[in-house]
């Protein structure tokens, strides 16, 4: 099938479910929360607790994810006049979480604490109903996984928050790349240029339904370049430097969260994923349509678009412009100006606005957006529709003389580095597929070997501090920001194309260039880490791999990384393991069965003690350490033991970090336990 005739069939069935459920279809017996009903540009807007972490004296900190209630805006009241709260999670109490400030050289722990239990440290259900029908954080249990990611980092795989390194409150229940998190912090070299990053949950099947329920913060990363703009007064100082995360999200009339999870797909499981989400109430920094009081001078605000679907297209009033200074992974050479920016789910943009004009004295300046869902090719967003809308400035503050003004230079006097000659080029494809239901699956593959699931094996394998060039070729109605961890990237440019599309499989071929090649828009060609792929192109991406390990790609549409488009990859020498599906070879490995030894500390730095309680007298026992694929890898006891409890030691110093086996054998029965080796 040639690919213009492929690209659309889908098209009106994914707006059809997405449309209904805004339109108050009855997917719960809850009615749902008007936008027209709550107020805008009222709310003060919240500027989220900092935590800095540039001194030397602050190393090391703390995160605890748990539940709380907290005043999202809405407008509503209880029967004692007091406004209504809405039960969120988020990182120290707050939603949006503290933003941390780094800097860059100065490494920083974070331990990321999973407390999301009640008064009596029990485990608290999800605020969502969780398909699980999906490839998820499943936990065979209680307790609701998560796991910490930081987007835009260049960290160890350990410390990247991969989706299948979740854990349960108080880490009982551990994904099987699970190694850091509760005990043993995150490490942050912070070795990469100033930029916006931001973190957010990254959980396997359920990271849509925790970012929706409030995890995600801002992590400002610093250096002595971008202080030095700020003293010469090229950027404002940092109290007129703001962060704003834009969401979008619905409601029930009770002011609870509500996410839609009931397919329009007959034989679909209840609940069930949607293609997308769409809210009709904008929440900025945790709050309904807000406003800020400004001084009459140039602002940096850091634009976020934390939504799970909607791209946003922003404007100011006619007549107004901004400025972008900064994209994903950290400053622009110069200041480009912009009329509207367009900002696809996971990007961040740093502009600069000026409001220093005498003619906006006491003027409400509203940011306007016009992109339509899906993007580009869907509903356009209406004036009257919510989402119009995203918050106000009001030009009313008096200018504090303390600070001068900082008009936007020409330039910024770091021009970017060459782009770096690479030694690969990787044929990568978007589309779009079915699920067993008949449910709309977008994934990742090859060009030659079509879609893929998470699960498959790996296929891209990059060798340590290589260069190369990923081709994304877009076989889907929909633009897909892509997102890769550990590495900032460049566009290189973008072009349409053509070519034959198996339909079962997704693999292209017989491939046509059409038209013009197009460089990256203005703004984005500097260091990325999320870039929107436009339907029926191909876009290439240049990028060095400088860690080796186990990372991910991914669109940043939250609903589409959940299912199914989303693929690992690894840097440098592939442990055979990967090679094939990890989660069913620990699976074979971890026979069920009854538990007569434990192992601790676990993970452990390579020395662990193992636990075991002989009931019969003068047992044989032996005690041996496999890896992934079930080979033996120390051999560390084969004797007899007289009844009762004994203290076995594991030396694992002389093995590479990683995830094993331990397997203990009593009386020829077999016992075994997962064993995470962090050296």
């Amino acid at each position: 099938m040639r690919l213009l005739q492929y690209l659309y069939p889908k098209w009106a069935m994914a707006a059809m479910v997405v449309l209904l459920q805004l339109s108050g279809h009855p997917l719960s017996a809850q009615a749902l929360l008007s936008p027209d009903a709550v107020p805008k540009f009222i709310n003060p807007l919240p500027i989220p607790a900092v935590i800095d972490a540039t001194n030397s004296g602050n190393r090391s900190i703390t995160m605890t994810i748990s539940q709380f209630e907290q005043d999202l805006g809405l407008g509503l009241t209880d029967a004692s006049g007091n406004p209504v709260l809405t039960t969120v999670w988020g990182y120290n109490g707050q939603y949006p979480g503290p933003t941390i400030l780094a800097k860059k050289d100065q490494p920083l722990q974070v331990k990321w604490l999973n407390r999301l239990v009640d008064e009596n440290n029990q485990p608290l259900p999800h605020l969502f109903p969780i398909d699980r029908s999906l490839a998820w954080a499943d936990p065979g249990g209680e307790g609701v996984p998560i796991v910490t990611h930081l987007h835009g980092g260049h960290n160890e795989s350990a410390s990247d928050g991969l989706p299948e390194a979740w854990y349960t409150p108080f880490a009982q229940d551990k994904g099987p790349v699970f190694v850091k998190g509760e005990d043993i912090p995150y490490y942050y070299d912070n070795r990469q240029e100033a930029a916006t990053i931001w973190y957010h949950d990254h959980a396997i099947g359920i990271t849509r339904l925790n970012v929706y329920a409030g995890l995600a913060g801002f992590y400002l990363l610093t250096d002595g370049f971008e202080n030095g703009l700020r003293r010469s007064r090229r950027l404002p100082n940092e109290r007129y430097d703001i962060g704003l995360a834009i969401q979008d999200r619905m409601f029930t009339t009770d002011g609870q969260l509500f996410y839609p999870s009931e397919s329009e797909v007959e034989g679909a499981p209840t609940p069930s994923i949607l293609p997308e989400f769409f809210g009709n109430i904008i929440l900025v920094n945790g709050k309904a349509w807000p406003i800020l009081h400004v001084e009459p001078r140039q602002y940096r605000f850091r634009l976020l678009n934390g939504s799970d679907s909607r791209f946003y297209n922003l404007k100011l009033p006619k007549g107004m412009k901004m400025w972008q200074i900064g994209s994903d992974s950290g400053l622009l050479p110069k200041p480009v100006e912009q009329e509207e920016l367009l900002i696809a789910p996971g990007e961040r943009k740093d502009v600069i606005i000026d409001f220093s004009d005498q003619g906006l004295w006491k003027k409400n300046i509203i940011i306007q957006n016009d992109a339509p869902t899906p993007y580009p090719n869907g509903e356009p967003v209406d004036e009257n529709d919510g989402a119009a809308q995203i918050m106000a400035f009001k030009v009313d503050v008096p200018r504090n003389e303390a600070y001068p003004l900082t008009p936007v230079p020409v330039s910024y006097n770091k021009p970017l580095p060459a782009v770096p000659t690479a030694i690969n080029v990787r044929k990568l494809i978007l589309f779009e597929g079915e699920d067993e239901y008949g449910r709309l699956m977008p994934m990742l593959g090859t060009m030659e070997d079509g879609a893929m699931e998470f699960h498959d094996p790996i296929t891209e394998n990059p060798a340590l501090n290589s260069t190369e060039v990923w081709e994304i070729y877009n076989l889907t109605p929909d633009a897909h920001p892509i997102h890769l961890h550990l590495v900032s990237f460049r566009v290189l440019n973008s072009q349409a194309f053509t070519g034959t599309v198996n339909e079962e499989t997704g693999a292209l071929s017989d491939v046509q260039l059409v038209g013009p090649v197009k460089k990256p828009e203005p703004g984005q060609e500097g260091r990325k880490d999320t870039y929107p792929i436009a339907p029926g192109e191909v876009t290439r991406l240049i990028a060095t791999f400088e860690r080796e390990g186990l990372y991910v790609w991914h669109c940043h549409i939250l609903s589409h990384e959940d299912h199914d488009m989303m693929r690992p990859y690894y840097v440098g020498n592939m442990p055979k393991g990967m090679l094939a599906n990890l989660e069913e070879l620990v699976e074979d490995l971890l026979k069920e069965g009854e538990k007569i030894f434990v192992v601790y500390p676990n993970p452990s730095s390579g020395t662990a003690t193992l636990r075991v309680k002989i009931d019969e007298p003068m047992t044989a026992v032996a005690l041996r350490l496999l890896d992934l694929n079930g080979n033996l890898v120390l051999d560390m006891l084969s004797q007899q033991l007289e009844k009762g409890e004994h203290q076995l030691e594991i030396n694992g110093n002389s093995l590479p970090k990683g995830i094993y086996v331990c397997e203990v054998s009593v009386n020829n029965r077999v016992y075994r336990e997962r064993l995470i080796l962090t050296k």
